[in-house]
């Protein structure tokens, strides 16, 4: 019996191979025959964490918008409707507002592994150039699916962040007319960004995540010592200091999506809005135009950002500034002159200036969900000034510290 089931197996797969003859090449150069650094840590789980959650937000999304209904008059009602009386709707829809956060959050710790370990350095250029792309058309994405419940944050949200658009000169006006398809936010609006959202963005973004893991297979992982691995090899033309992505770090990974999943049931069934930052007290009244909540902050995630435009008096330099806080991104790679990648070959001034950064980042995101005081104010200019300050002296601080020597491998203590 198990002889024939074994022919019968062999016999599939091999019918299925001669009808896609580049499936099993592409499995091993991504998969078993694609070798990644032995030393990988902690941080290096990030990177399949977001795949998990982008699988989440589209199984999860494509079950709502069963439901959901993309008009001015029906939509609030009809997410009340999914909580209240579709059977375990309330669960998709925690699953899928509490996975919008935690898309951030790991997509966030993800670049910060990539700055502490100089992942965005030669070769890996085009790799962190396509992750600033998924940031950005993620950070879109997030935007549009915070205004589709329509309730009072997401209208008087989309107002605030639409009408930014109108202080761009000459074209700001027609500009955001076209953004709104009406003279205000209206039903034109709900609609169009519910088209964005479910169709146009999630495609953009998975191309952009296959492009991005593809780019890293072809130039191979970092890794903690910033070590190249292919530059020794055996007799079999193996790096010496890499093991194959499958089994090795598949089973690994599949222990971390354990533990993150367990985190993620925690907060869903226990603190699904968590203390109103995944999910704001004024989002559970439907919108209403005549009545303007008392403070207006967008979701956390955004509020770094949005504490730098309430920083300028300006409306048009605080959307360049905001913008500009993501554009200096792109330019990590060649604004960073170090010699090494990783931080544990850097010196102390690298070390204490990004600690500092660390730091403003985090200040940047409290002062954004403040009432905006005047010391508030003042701190957030001060915290901006550092956050550009970090990148613009770049180029100077880099070549000013202090470098310890690379190992040719990676060590066996790693």
């Amino acid at each position: 019996m198990a002889n024939v089931i074994t022919r019968a197996v062999a016999g599939a797969t091999d019918w299925f191979n001669q009808r896609t003859p580049g499936l099993v090449p592409a499995y091993r150069k991504h998969m078993s025959e694609y070798y990644a650094p032995k030393n990988f840590n902690v941080w290096y789980y990030f990177g399949s964490l977001a795949i998990l959650v982008l699988v989440n937000q589209i199984v999860t999304g494509i079950w709502l918008t069963m439901f959901y209904k993309p008009s001015a008059t029906e939509a609030f009602a009809s997410v009340e409707y999914i909580m209240r009386d579709v059977e375990w709707g309330w669960l998709i829809r925690y699953m899928h507002s509490t996975g919008a956060s935690a898309f951030f959050i790991v997509v966030f710790l993800h670049m910060f592994r990539a700055l502490i370990y100089g992942s965005y350095q030669k070769p890996r250029e085009l790799v962190w150039i396509l992750g600033m792309l998924i940031l950005l058309t993620l950070m879109a994405e997030a935007f549009l699916g915070y205004v589709l419940p329509w309730g009072q944050m997401s209208y008087h949200g989309a107002q605030v962040i639409v009408n930014l658009f109108g202080t761009v000169p000459f074209i700001g006006e027609q500009l955001v007319e076209f953004i709104r398809g009406d003279y205000l936010i209206s039903d034109a609006t709900l609609n169009r960004f519910f088209a964005l959202h479910v169709i146009a963005l999630p495609l953009v973004l998975l191309l952009l995540v296959v492009l991005h893991l593809a780019a890293l297979h072809e130039v191979g992982s970092n890794n903690p010592e910033g070590v190249d691995i292919k530059k020794v090899k055996d007799e079999n033309g193996k790096p010496r200091d890499g093991i194959p992505f499958h089994p090795y770090y598949t089973v690994k990974d599949l222990f971390g999506a354990g533990f993150f999943l367990t985190i993620m049931a925690f907060i869903i069934f226990f603190a699904p809005t968590f203390g109103h930052l995944f999910l704001e007290y004024d989002n559970f009244n439907p919108a209403n135009p005549q009545v303007t909540p008392e403070n207006i902050v967008p979701v956390w995630y955004f509020t770094p950002f949005y504490a730098m435009l309430r920083a300028v008096p300006d409306a048009f330099l605080g959307f360049v500034v905001m913008g500009g806080a993501i554009i200096i991104l792109f330019f990590l790679p060649w604004l960073d002159k170090a010699p090494v990648r990783s931080i544990r070959y850097r010196g102390p001034l690298t070390k204490i200036l990004m600690a500092i950064f660390v730091v403003t980042f985090v200040w940047l995101g409290w002062l954004g969900m403040q009432s905006g005081s005047t010391l508030q104010t003042w701190l957030a200019r001060i915290f901006t000034l550092y956050y550009f300050a970090f990148f613009a002296l770049m180029p100077i601080w880099t070549r000013l510290d202090s470098y310890k020597p690379v190992p040719e491998r990676i060590p066996d203590h790693a």
